[in-house]
């Protein structure tokens, strides 16, 4: 049976989880670049609770939200969302993290697809966008379930684990059609 999933807003009890991906080296597969500091997420809750105008965090949350149909609700990770575009054209870059327990039961698509759903309702934004590693083929197809198609590779875009490495960009625009 897969798990309920829904987005809500960052709590402080949610603080020690954001600060682990930060320095538990591999939590966030891939994207590990490194210790980073882990203060950060306690400075920028206190700043604006990770709901900014131009960046911004919810937290993807699984199981039930009233507790009556299933376990208590549990934060599985989160997703994140950040303004990007050319000259006027404001739209969204977005991105997920998931604790490795969560990983490979459907989440991730359909966390996606909800943070998809709430941008698209509540911001004018004509395009979403998000990248990730050619290799990294559960991504991949976590994206095109929630209805972003592949736009090409980006070359040298990132660097990890000592070298350059290409992207490949995903997108979807408000136009195409939402996930089943």
């Amino acid at each position: 049976m897969t798990p309920s999933v829904r987005l809500r807003p960052v709590r402080e009890d949610d603080l020690p989880m954001l600060q682990r991906f930060l320095t538990e080296p591999g939590l966030v597969g891939l994207d590990w670049t490194g210790f980073r500091d882990a203060q950060e997420p306690v400075r920028r809750f206190a700043a604006d609770g990770y709901l900014g105008a131009e960046s911004s965090r919810l937290i993807v949350e699984t199981g039930s939200a009233t507790g009556d149909d299933g376990p208590d609700p549990t934060a599985a990770g989160f997703v994140g969302w950040q303004a990007t575009g050319y000259g006027v054209a404001k739209s969204w870059e977005i991105g997920i993290a998931l604790l490795p327990q969560w990983r490979g039961q459907g989440i991730g698509w359909r966390a996606q697809a909800l943070l998809c759903d709430y941008l698209f309702t509540h911001t004018p934004a004509e395009r979403i966008q998000a990248g990730t590693h050619p290799e990294n083929t559960a991504e991949q197809r976590a994206l095109e379930k929630a209805g972003f198609r592949r736009e090409g590779v980006l070359r040298s875009v990132e660097f990890r684990a000592g070298r350059w490495r290409d992207g490949w960009l995903y997108s979807r625009l408000r136009s195409d059609p939402a996930p089943s």
